[in-house]
């Protein structure tokens, strides 16, 4: 059987991919990426694959995850961006992780359990209801070419389903939501806890005048309209963060739409690069949400000129392109 390398979260999309692996022939080795924080991840990926008869390896992982993810996390916070630490974390930390593994028992293929498709080496959206090629969008076309995603044509309600049908132990664990390495969901204080966090400051209108004061800059991101403690003529919006004046800038909404987008960093997957403007849809947030846009070359930079304006496009967020079904590319929203 052809080895294949399996990230084991201990959670049930995890456990059916690997047992749909096994299913169509594959020989799996799970491995657990430990991040120091304890729980009971590590003690339900080795239920599974003690009920699966697979070998279980585990990564510590804590130093690349802090230097790839954590650090540049709390930066981007600082710097008024609203950080996307999943997207970060997939080309940099998790699927190298999964690929060394691979090289030492000779693997060519990795797996996760992501509700995507690949398709030579292209990557496309899983089914409506449960696709997460957005966050997957930043993996380069060399490590699209080596992995496998089994749950690609499943939505999460007929994974339960199977999960119970195999009788995996973890067929009802609840699903994670949060940041892995911030697992009560409230980042903020993390942010605190760990010397990041920032000063009170002015809310502030568009023409300068004090509003009343913010908890800090770290707490906000662009659009945001609740928890602003703020009262007035009309509901308040934040519409602009300054990290230089320690401003948090509100208004009533009206100019949050922007009919151009800029980006940084451009991936590439479906395509080697822009050689005109293309027409795309475009996700700016990590919904199921697309618009219409003509993509083009902006420097080393892209510009998304949007057919219908985009309510705040947030910086630190990624700009991810398609065509149909495949992922043309992504860049981070300047």
């Amino acid at each position: 059987m052809e080895p294949i390398v399996l990230g084991l979260s201990g959670g049930v999309d995890s456990a059916v991919a690997a047992t749909l692996l096994q299913r169509q022939g594959f020989a799996v080795t799970g491995l657990y990426l430990d991040i120091g924080l304890g729980g009971s991840g590590r003690e339900d990926a080795a239920a599974v694959a003690d009920r699966l008869g697979i070998p279980l390896k585990v990564a510590d992982i804590r130093q690349e995850l802090e230097r790839e993810v954590c650090a540049p996390f709390a930066a981007g916070y600082l710097a008024g961006r609203t950080p996307l630490p999943c997207a970060m974390c997939n080309p940099a930390v998790k699927f190298p992780a999964l690929f060394r593994l691979a090289e030492e028992i000779g693997a060519n293929y990795v797996s996760t359990g992501h509700y995507a498709n690949v398709d030579n080496g292209v990557l496309k959206k899983g089914r409506p209801a449960n696709d997460q090629s957005y966050m997957l969008a930043r993996l380069t076309r060399a490590q699209l070419q080596k992995v496998m995603f089994p749950l690609g044509m499943y939505e999460k309600r007929e994974v339960r389903q199977l999960a119970r049908d195999f009788g995996i132990p973890v067929a009802n664990k609840p699903d994670s939501m949060e940041i892995c390495f911030i697992p009560s969901g409230d980042y903020a204080a993390w942010l605190e806890e760990h010397g990041f966090s920032t000063p009170v400051g002015n809310y502030v209108d568009n023409c300068g005048k004090v509003l009343g004061q913010h908890k800090g800059i770290h707490h906000y991101t662009l659009g945001q309209g609740r928890g602003l403690g703020v009262s007035g003529p009309h509901r308040y919006y934040v519409s602009a963060i300054r990290p230089e004046t320690n401003e948090v800038v509100l208004s009533d909404g009206s100019d949050l739409g922007r009919e151009v987008v800029y980006g940084a960093q451009p991936n590439w997957l479906a395509i080697d690069g822009l050689t005109g403007p293309m027409e795309v849809t475009v996700r700016l947030r990590h919904s199921r949400t697309e618009q219409e846009a003509v993509l083009s070359s902006d420097g080393e930079g892209i510009r998304l000129d949007m057919k219908t304006p985009a309510r705040a496009p947030t910086p630190g967020q990624l700009a991810v392109f398609y065509q149909g079904d495949a992922v043309v590319g992504s860049a981070w929203i300047l």
